[in-house]
């Protein structure tokens, strides 16, 4: 914490948990120490890499006001991930009821005879954290850990269960297909003995007219019971 005259920064480091293709955010909280307003101005080495937010402003007397910065996605990580960028915050007394819009680049001009306040910050790149690695027990005698003869007898168990579902899966659609044939068959089979009921009731139709009209048998029904035959084939065959 800096523990200026007019401010109190926090903290003095900017740091940041570095990672590739994504934005990442520092906070800093500025205290102001004093009964009167304080105008500050943040200032950096490297303005296109980040985005101060507001980079200018007023603390109000015994208040407090948050900065925050935010570093651009980065495309290559630096070399041992060392970071040379630098950032200037300058505060000066500011007159009572002061704003934003009041703040002017002269304020901050010592030439000027203003008295500024500096404080210089170092940005720090943290490395991502990384998740734990499992740890694998070992026996006394340095055979392979239990649990990967667990992960191997549970590999085991899945994949023959798997095989057991797939088998099953195919047996009730074997058992859909004969369910169905049957069925269609069974349509087949009532729909030729209809059929063959029917000539039979023709048949004697024609049998009794030919008898009363003459002793002989006509063609119509030699016909027909030729055409009965062939239903009656049809039929064993598909039983």
């Amino acid at each position: 914490m800096s523990t200026g005259e007019l401010l109190s920064i926090e903290p003095l480091e900017l740091k940041f948990p570095f990672e590739l293709r994504k934005q990442i955010a520092c906070r800093l909280q500025l205290s102001n120490k004093t009964d009167n307003p304080v105008a500050f101005k943040v200032k950096t080495t490297n303005p296109k890499k980040y985005c101060v937010r507001p980079n200018t402003g007023v603390v109000l007397p015994r208040s407090t006001c948050d900065v925050v910065v935010t570093m651009q996605a980065q495309k290559e990580a630096p070399p041992d991930m060392q970071c040379r960028d630098k950032f200037l915050l300058q505060s000066v007394k500011a007159n009572d009821g002061a704003t934003a819009k009041d703040i002017t680049a002269g304020m901050f001009n010592k030439e000027a005879g203003h008295v500024v306040e500096e404080c210089k910050l170092r940005v720090v790149y943290d490395s991502p954290r990384q998740p734990p690695s499992p740890v694998r027990e070992v026996s006394e005698e340095g055979s392979p850990p239990r649990g990967s003869d667990n992960g191997h007898a549970n590999a085991a168990e899945f994949a023959a269960a798997a095989r057991a579902f797939s088998k099953g899966l195919e047996a009730q659609d074997k058992s859909y297909e004969a369910k169905a044939l049957i069925s269609k068959l069974t349509a087949e089979k009532n729909t030729a003995i209809q059929q063959n009921n029917k000539l039979r009731q023709e048949l004697e139709l024609l049998k009794r007219s030919s008898r009363k009209s003459s002793g002989g048998v006509s063609f119509m029904v030699v016909v027909l019971i030729g055409l009965l035959g062939i239903i009656m084939g049809y039929i064993m065959k598909k039983s």
